[in-house]
C-alpha cells in the first residue's frame, strides 16, 4: 500500500503538497542530467557493499539467535506441536459476550443507584423542615480540624481514615459517608442543614450497596441546594488559593440526570447600557449556562443591540451541539463582545424563535426542550406581539430572562415575559449571584420529569474528575457515570415539581475494559466503545492527555474526540454509522497502524465486530487483525509440571491483566496476579476467582518456555568476566502475558533499567496493548530480527542511545493454521553493533587480504538504518538515532524517488498545537508612553471597582462568609491562562522500506559534484546498509524531515465542518412538559443587600477618575 492509496479525510495543504512536488521533480530531473563520474570520486564497488552486508548480518544472526535462543524456543514449542490446538477467533461470537458481561457489570451498578433514589425520597417524605433545626455533621473539608487550643473546630469532628486500594490508596472512611460544599455556600444555612440530616438515610444503603458489590467504587447524592454527599467518606482538600470550586450541580452527571436534552438560544445584550460590571456580569452568566449543557443539548449564543448578530458567524440560523468543542469555543467568543448602541430585542427574540421552529420542523437538534435565554440589563419596546406569533398559546418555547445589574425599573417586565413562557425570572446583581441563578433554570426543565415520577437512568461520557478530589487525585482516571434523579412526593408539592437532587455511582472504564481480556484478541487486535453521539469512551488509541512543561493535563476536548477521528481510516463512516445505530455486525478495512510514537507504520487489514451493550446508550467494538490475529494458541499442561516452571524470581505476568480477581476482598488486593494464581492453583485460597482458560495457557507457555532460563544461565556462567560484555539481557514474552528475562551483567550494568519495567509501558504487557519489540516482531518474515534502537534517560547523556533491542517471533503451524506463541529477544549494545560493522567492511573478498575500500575511509560514508530510515550505525555518534533525511536530504529524495523508500501521510485528529501568534503594533505605545500609562491606569480601575463592587454586595452575608466572597471574587474575576498548546489536526510521513528492494545504486547531482551511493539489504533483519560518497557536498538541498505540520483549513471548510451534524442517536426519553405543572412558580426579585451609599461613591469616584485619565 502507498499513500496515494487511499484519500485522507482533510484536504492536504497547498503549500506543502506543492514543495514535496517541487522537490520530487527536481531531484528526478538532476538525476536524469547525472554525467560520467569524474576521475577524482571513488568507486563503490556493488558486489563489495553487498560483501559488507551479508558479512555483518551473518554475524549479526549467530550473536543473536546464540543469546537469545531464539531456535531453541522455537524448537520447543516445535516439540509439542502434535499436543497444539490452534482455533479461529469468531469475533461476533467474541463481542456478543463481551457486550453480555459489560451488561450485567454495568446492570448491578444502576440497582445500587435505584436503592439510593428510593432510601432518599423516602426519607424525604418524612422529613418535615424545621427552620431552627440545629445539627453537626461530618463536613469533608473540616474533619479531623483542630483550633489553636487543640479542640476539634465545628463540624469538624475526629473521622478515621485509612488507606483504600480500591480507591485509589486514597484516605477514606468505608464505614460512612462525609458532606462537601462549595465556598460559596453557606454551611449552616437551614435548607442546607435540613438536606444534610434527611440524607444520613442513605448511609446504611452507601454500606449495604458495597457490601453487595464490592467492584463499586464511589456513591454520592448531590443536592439541589448545593452539598454533596459522598461515600466511602474522605477528607476533602482545597486548592492552592483555599477554594473549594466543586459544586456538584456544574457536573455533567447532574446536569444531565436532572434535565431532558435541550434546545438553547442564549440572547445576550451589548447594548451601550450595558457597560462595565454589567457586562462582565453578563459574561459570566453566559458562560454559566454554556456550563450547564452537554453533548446531547444544542445551542446558540446571538448578541444583540441594534442588530443582530452571531457572536460566531458561521452559525448563522442554525443550532450545534454544545459539546465540549463548542462551549469552549463560544466562552472565547464571548469575552470579545463589546458595547455599543442601543438594545431592541424583538429582532433578537424573533430571530431566536425562527431558529428554533427550523430545527423542530426539520427534525433536528434535541427534539425536546426548547428554551431562549435572554440576558439583559431591561426592555423597553413592546414584545408582546412576537410571542403572540411563535409562542402562543401552545408555549412550546420556554424563555429565561436574566436582568443584569441593580437597577429594578425593568423587573416587572422581565418577570412578565418569564411568566406568560413558562420559563423562570432572576436578577443578578453581581458575579456572586450567577451561579445560583442560573440553576433555577434546570429546575423548571425537570418539572415535568418530576411530576410524573420518571427515573431516568442516565449514562455519561467519558471523565476524568480531577476537580474532585484537588490535591489528592495524581492519576488522571476515566469515568463514566450512572445517575438518577431524586424528586419530593410530597402532594402539597407536587405541581412544583420539586428536584432534590442526583444520585451516582463511578465506574471506571478501564474495570469495564477488562471484560474484554487482552489475551483474547491477538497481538494487535483491541476492544473500544463509543457512546450514543459517536464519542470515544474507551479507545487504545485515545489520548486524554498532553504535556505542559512537566504537568500531564487533560486536553481540553479530550472527551469529545469523535469515532471518526480515531478510526480515521473509516471514510466512509460505516463502522461509525453501524454502530451508531446499535447494529450487532462486522465489516473490513485496510489501515495503517502507527507504532513507536508514530516514527513507524504497520500495513494491515483488520476485522471489525461491533454491537450495542443493552440498557446503555454506548456500543462495543473489536478488532481482529487478518491472519495471525485471527487464530489462538491452545495448550495444556499438568498443574504439577507448570507450577514449578512458574515459580522463577526472573518470570513476571502481565500487572495489568486479570490473571485472578484481587480487587474486590481486601486479602486479596495485597496479592500480585502470580501470587493469586499460585494460591488458586494450590487450592490455598478457595475463594479466589480466576481466568481459567488463562490460567492454562499461562502454565503452558512457563512448561514450554523453562528450558530458555537454564540455556541463559549457561550462557552467562560460560561468559568470562574479563572478557568483554555486549549482551546485557535476553528476554521473552509469550502471548499469556508471561515474561522471562536472562541478564548476562550485574543489574547495576544493565544500560536500559527502565526496559520491561511498568516505567516502560512500550516495553511490557497493558491492558491496551502488546510490547512494541513484540508486535514489530510479529510482522517481520519468520527468522527474521527487528532491531530498534533505544534511548538511555541517564543524566550525562540525555536521549543518547545506548542499546539495541533485537526481537524475533516464534510461530506455531497446526492444520495450516499459524499462530505466534511468543517473541523472544536480546538488549545488546550499541557500540558492539559498531565495531561489528567496521571489522565487516575490512573485507573485500572471502579471503583475508586487506581491503582497498573501507567505511572508515575518509572520503565514504556508511549508515546502517533500519526498515523506517532511522539511524542505527553512524561514523558520527551525534547522528545516531536521527532520521537519515534530517542528516542527508539529497540521499534521502533519491531513495524516495527509486521507490527504496516511501513516504505514507499519517493523521492525527487529538494532536496540540501552538497557537498563531497575534503581533500587535507597539508603535503608539512606544510614541506615547503617558497614554500607556493611563490605559493601564484605567484598566486597574476598572478591576479595583469590580472588586469593591462585589466587596460592598457581600458586606451582609453570615459573619464566616468573608472567604466565600474572597472565593467567588477569585474564581470569577481570574484571567483565564491561554493554553500554550490547543487542539488541533495534524499529518505527518512514515516512511517504510519497499522490502521488494534489496540492492540499489546511483548517482546523486549535487551541483558541481555528484554523489554515488550504494544501498543493500542486510540479511535475515530489517536493517539496509547505505554507502555513499562524502566527498560531494550536497548540503545545499533540503532536508527531509519526519515532522507533524497542522492542517490548515480554508474559511469556508472550517465552517462546514464547525456545522456539520453527524449522525447520533437521541436519548429515549424526554419530559418537555405537564399539564399539572405550576407555571405561575417563575421567579421573583432578590434583595439588594449592598449599601447603595458606598456603590454611589465608588461609582462617582470611579467616573471621575476614568474621566481625568481620558
Amino acid at each position: 500500500m502507498t499513500s496515494s492509496s487511499r484519500i485522507p479525510c482533510p484536504p492536504r495543504p497547498a503549500v506543502g503538497a506543492l514543495r514535496q512536488k517541487t522537490t520530487v521533480l527536481q531531484w528526478l530531473l538532476l538525476c536524469c542530467l547525472s554525467l560520467p563520474l569524474t576521475q577524482a570520486q571513488p568507486k563503490i564497488p556493488l558486489e563489495t557493499v553487498k560483501l559488507w552486508a551479508d558479512t555483518f548480518g551473518e554475524e549479526l544472526y549467530t550473536i543473536v539467535t546464540k543469546y537469545s535462543g531464539s531456535l531453541l524456543l522455537q524448537k520447543k514449542y516445535k516439540d509439542v506441536e502434535s499436543s497444539l490446538k490452534i482455533k479461529e477467533v469468531d469475533g461476533l461470537e467474541l463481542v456478543r459476550k463481551f457486550s453480555e458481561d459489560m451488561k450485567n457489570m454495568l446492570r448491578s451498578k444502576v440497582e445500587a443507584v435505584k436503592r439510593l433514589v428510593e432510601a432518599a425520597e423516602e426519607a424525604d417524605l418524612y422529613h418535615e423542615f424545621n427552620k431552627s433545626l440545629v445539627f453537626d455533621y461530618y463536613n469533608s473539608v473540616l474533619i479531623n480540624e483542630k483550633d489553636e487550643n487543640g479542640n476539634f473546630v465545628e463540624l469538624g469532628a475526629e473521622f478515621l481514615l485509612e488507606s483504600n486500594a480500591h480507591f485509589s490508596n486514597l484516605l477514606v472512611n468505608t464505614s460512612i459517608s462525609n458532606v462537601q460544599l462549595p465556598t460559596n455556600v453557606y454551611n449552616k444555612d437551614p435548607d442546607i442543614l435540613n438536606g444534610v440530616y434527611m440524607s444520613e438515610a442513605l448511609n446504611p444503603v452507601f454500606v449495604d450497596n458495597f457490601q453487595r458489590d464490592p467492584t463499586l467504587t464511589w456513591q454520592y447524592f448531590g443536592s439541589s441546594t448545593g452539598f454533596f454527599r459522598i461515600y466511602p467518606g474522605i477528607k476533602w482538600t482545597p486548592d492552592e488559593n483555599g477554594v473549594i470550586t466543586f459544586d456538584c450541580r456544574n457536573r455533567g452527571w447532574y446536569i444531565q440526570a436532572a434535565t431532558s436534552p435541550k434546545d438553547i438560544v442564549i440572547l445576550v445584550d451589548v447594548s451601550g447600557s450595558m457597560k462595565g460590571l454589567r457586562m462582565a456580569i453578563a459574561k459570566h452568566t453566559v458562560s454559566t449556562i454554556l456550563d450547564t449543557l452537554g453533548e446531547n443539548d444544542f445551542v446558540n449564543v446571538i448578541a444583540y443591540n441594534d442588530y443582530v448578530h452571531y457572536i460566531e458567524p458561521c452559525f448563522k440560523g442554525v443550532l450545534v451541539q454544545a459539546d465540549q468543542d463548542n462551549r469552549e469555543h463560544f466562552k472565547q467568543l464571548v469575552e470579545k463582545l463589546m458595547v455599543k448602541g442601543v438594545g431592541i430585542v424583538n429582532q433578537a427574540l424573533s430571530e431566536a424563535f425562527e431558529i428554533l421552529k427550523q430545527f423542530q420542523e426539520a427534525k433536528q437538534g434535541s427534539l425536546c426542550n426548547q428554551a431562549i435565554m435572554l440576558i439583559t440589563d431591561g426592555a423597553v419596546e413592546d414584545y408582546e406581539p412576537v410571542f403572540e406569533k411563535y409562542n402562543w398559546p401552545d408555549r412550546k418555547v420556554r424563555v429565561f430572562t436574566y436582568l443584569i445589574g441593580r437597577e429594578v425599573t425593568f423587573a416587572d417586565r422581565m418577570k412578565w415575559i418569564a411568566c406568560n413562557n413558562k420559563g423562570y425570572y432572576t436578577q443578578i446583581s453581581t458575579l456572586a449571584d450567577a451561579q445560583e441563578n442560573v440553576m433555577e433554570y434546570l429546575h423548571v426543565l425537570s418539572r415535568p420529569m418530576v411530576i410524573n415520577h420518571d427515573h431516568d437512568i442516565i449514562w455519561t461520557e467519558a471523565y476524568m474528575d480531577s476537580k474532585l478530589f484537588t490535591s489528592q487525585a495524581k492519576n488522571f482516571l476515566l469515568l463514566t457515570t450512572v445517575a438518577m434523579p431524586v424528586f419530593s412526593k410530597k402532594n402539597e408539592t407536587r405541581s412544583h415539581g420539586i428536584l432534590l437532587g442526583v444520585v451516582g455511582s463511578d465506574v471506571a472504564l478501564r474495570e469495564l475494559m477488562k471484560l474484554a481480556p487482552r489475551y483474547k484478541l491477538g497481538v494487535h487486535g483491541y476492544a473500544f466503545m463509543n457512546t450514543n453521539n459517536g464519542y470515544i469512551l474507551s479507545h487504545p488509541d485515545l489520548r486524554p492527555l498532553y504535556r505542559e512543561g512537566k504537568k500531564l493535563k487533560p486536553k481540553p476536548n479530550y472527551n469529545s474526540v469523535d469515532l471518526s477521528e480515531v478510526e480515521w481510516e473509516d471514510q466512509a463512516e460505516m463502522l461509525r454509522t453501524a454502530m451508531i445505530n446499535g447494529e450487532t455486525g462486522s465489516l473490513s478495512m485496510e489501515v495503517k497502524v502507527p507504532l513507536d510514537k508514530g516514527k513507524r507504520v504497520l500495513f494491515m487489514i483488520n476485522d471489525y465486530f461491533f454491537t450495542h451493550i443493552n440498557d446503555t446508550p454506548f456500543s462495543l467494538g473489536v478488532v481482529l487483525s487478518q491472519g495471525h490475529g485471527e487464530y489462538i494458541l491452545l495448550g495444556n499442561t499438568s498443574v504439577e509440571e507448570g507450577l514449578h516452571d512458574l515459580l522463577h524470581p526472573d518470570l513476571t505476568l502481565a500487572s495489568e491483566w486479570i490473571y485472578c480477581i484481587t480487587d474486590i476482598d481486601p486479602d486479596h488486593r495485597k496479592l500480585s496476579q502470580l501470587e493469586a494464581m499460585v494460591r488458586f492453583l494450590t487450592r490455598e485460597d478457595p475463594d479466589l476467582e480466576c481466568d481459567e482458560e488463562l490460567v492454562r495457557e499461562v502454565l503452558f507457555d512457563a512448561v514450554v518456555t523453562a528450558p530458555m532460563e537454564a540455556y541463559w544461565t549457561g550462557l552467562a556462567l560460560n561468559t568470562s568476566e574479563d572478557s568483554e560484555s555486549v549482551v546485557d539481557m535476553a528476554f521473552l514474552g509469550t502471548r499469556a502475558g508471561l515474561l522471562r528475562r536472562g541478564l548476562f551483567v550485574g543489574s547495576e550494568k544493565v544500560s536500559d533499567k527502565k526496559f520491561l519495567t511498568p516505567e516502560d509501558k512500550a516495553s511490557i504487557f497493558t491492558m491496551d496493548r502488546f510490547p512494541l519489540w513484540y508486535r514489530q516482531a510479529a510482522e517481520q518474515p519468520a527468522g527474521s530480527f527487528v532491531f530498534n534502537l533505544r534511548s538511555t534517560e541517564a543524566p550525562e547523556s540525555p536521549g543518547q542511545p545506548a542499546v539495541v533491542t533485537v526481537s524475533t517471533a516464534v510461530s506455531v503451524t497446526v492444520d495450516k493454521k499459524t499462530a505466534i506463541a511468543a517473541a523472544v529477544g536480546i538488549q545488546i549494545k550499541l557500540d558492539f553493533l559498531q565495531r561489528k560493522l567496521w571489522a565487516a567492511t575490512q573485507k573485500c573478498s572471502g579471503e583475508d587480504e586487506p581491503c582497498p575500500t573501507s567505511c572508515q575511509d575518509s572520503d565514504l560514508d556508511c549508515f546502517v538504518v533500519d526498515n523506517n530510515g532511522f539511524i542505527l550505525i553512524s561514523e558520527r555518534p551525534q547522528e545516531t538515532g536521527r532520521f537519515l533525511g534530517e542528516v542527508d536530504g539529497a540521499f534521502m529524495t533519491q531513495l524516495l524517488s527509486m521507490g527504496v523508500f516511501s513516504q505514507v501521510t499519517m493523521y492525527d485528529y487529538q494532536a496540540m498545537c501552538k497557537p498563531p501568534n497575534h503581533h500587535h503594533s507597539a508603535a503608539q505605545s512606544l510614541t506615547s508612553p503617558i497614554r500607556a500609562f493611563l490605559t493601564a491606569t484605567r484598566w486597574l480601575l476598572n478591576e479595583l471597582l469590580l472588586f469593591l463592587l462585589e466587596l460592598g454586595a457581600w458586606g451582609t452575608w453570615h459573619a464566616d462568609s468573608g472567604a466565600e466572597a474572597k472565593t467567588v471574587f477569585h474564581h470569577s474575576h481570574k484571567h483565564k491562562k491561554l493554553d500554550m498548546l490547543q487542539p488541533c489536526d495534524t499529518e505527518y510521513p512514515v516512511f517504510v522500506h519497499q522490502t521488494a528492494i534489496q540492492e540499489a545504486n546511483g548517482i546523486i547531482e549535487c551541483g558541481i559534484c555528484q554523489k554515488i551511493f550504494v544501498m543493500q539489504r542486510i540479511p535475515n533483519s530489517n536493517l539496509l546498509l547505505l554507502v555513499t560518497d562524502s566527498t560531494c557536498d550536497c548540503s545545499i538541498f533540503p532536508q527531509v524531515l519526519q515532522e507533524a505540520t497542522e492542517v490548515k483549513y480554508n474559511t469556508s471548510v472550517k465552517c462546514d465542518r464547525m456545522r456539520s451534524q453527524k449522525l447520533r442517536q437521541r436519548p429515549d426519553t424526554c419530559h418537555a412538559f405537564h399539564p399539572e405543572e405550576n407555571a405561575q412558580d417563575c421567579g421573583g426579585a432578590l434583595a439588594v443587600s449592598a449599601s447603595l451609599s458606598l456603590l454611589l461613591l465608588l461609582l462617582c469616584s470611579w467616573a471621575s477618575l476614568l474621566q481625568l485619565l481620558r
